[in-house]
């Protein structure tokens, strides 16, 4: 079984979405980087299985998204839905957060994801 975690295939695609990530990943990241988040350890951009997540804790499975208007399509839901299953058949866990959400409620934002490291 091949790993799941960083599949070289993806590296290319991982580093432009770093490169080109949104003001509202850019300002989550900015909170959670160096271990800010109660000393847990983020990965930005990082690929599990063929799924590319905005922000992994590994050492508590949990995934971190920021949505932009593609999630709220039919089919960006449908694909939402698909990717969450993947991930929770892996016991991964899944936070999701709006872009406007992350850029005019950063505090709120980051409250919920304390709230999750207490209370899984």
């Amino acid at each position: 079984m091949p790993p799941i975690s960083n599949w070289k295939i993806l590296k290319v695609r991982r580093q432009d979405l770093r490169r080109n990530s949104t003001p509202a990943e850019r300002r989550l990241w900015m909170h959670l980087r160096r271990r800010q988040m109660l000393g847990y350890k983020f990965r930005r951009q990082h690929s599990l299985g063929r799924y590319i997540v905005d922000l992994y804790c590994p050492s508590r499975r949990l995934v971190i998204e920021v949505d932009g208007n593609s999630h709220f399509s039919v089919g960006g839901q449908a694909s939402d839905r698909q990717r969450d299953a993947w991930f929770m058949t892996r016991g991964i866990h899944i936070l999701r957060f709006r872009n406007d959400q992350v850029l005019k409620d950063t505090a709120g934002v980051l409250r919920a994801i304390k709230v999750w490291f207490n209370h899984p």
